[in-house]
């Protein structure tokens, strides 16, 4: 992790405030960076940019969230996660089964998302990003860390819910 992002995934990302057309550039380059790498969620420190701003694509309903806050969490799960950031490998992850997100979209209005499943994994990861926080650090029993192949990745990552 010599890469300059890797800097950018261990600190706290900074609030964008108003939604810039840098900021649009950002999303429309997050998009496709997911897409390319079939992904369910992506942050923008993971692109090597220290802001706050994360999308998601769960049953190809794409979310965009800015400054987004958890403000609610309920229940527990464990699921296996996987990373873009760490190709290769999953862990079993306990997260929130519910969680109450409060964020502005990509055109700054504020809006608030109540999600379970899958979609609530993908934003519990992602908003962990934004705090330099890998789901590696939230493994609870590390025996369940292990190596897949890139195809075994994305269907972790899609049963997980």
């Amino acid at each position: 992790m010599d890469s300059p992002k890797a800097g950018a995934l261990r600190r706290k990302a900074r609030a964008v405030g108003r939604v810039t057309p840098q900021i649009q550039q950002l999303i429309d380059g997050m998009i496709d960076a997911m897409h390319e790498a079939s992904g369910v969620g992506l942050a923008a420190p993971q692109v090597g940019v220290s802001k706050r701003v994360i999308i998601t694509e769960v049953e190809e309903r794409l979310q965009v969230l800015v400054d987004p806050k958890i403000v609610k969490r309920e229940g527990e799960e464990i699921g296996t996660e996987g990373c873009l950031s760490m190709p290769g490998i999953v862990a079993d992850v306990p997260r929130a089964a519910r969680v109450i997100v409060k964020a502005k979209n990509r055109k700054g209005k504020g809006f608030t998302l109540d999600a379970d499943g899958l979609l609530a994994r993908v934003l519990q990861h992602e908003v962990d990003h934004l705090d330099g926080v890998l789901f590696l650090d939230r493994v609870v029993d590390t025996s369940t860390i292990r190596e897949v192949t890139a195809s075994a990745e994305v269907e972790a990552a899609v049963t997980a819910a």
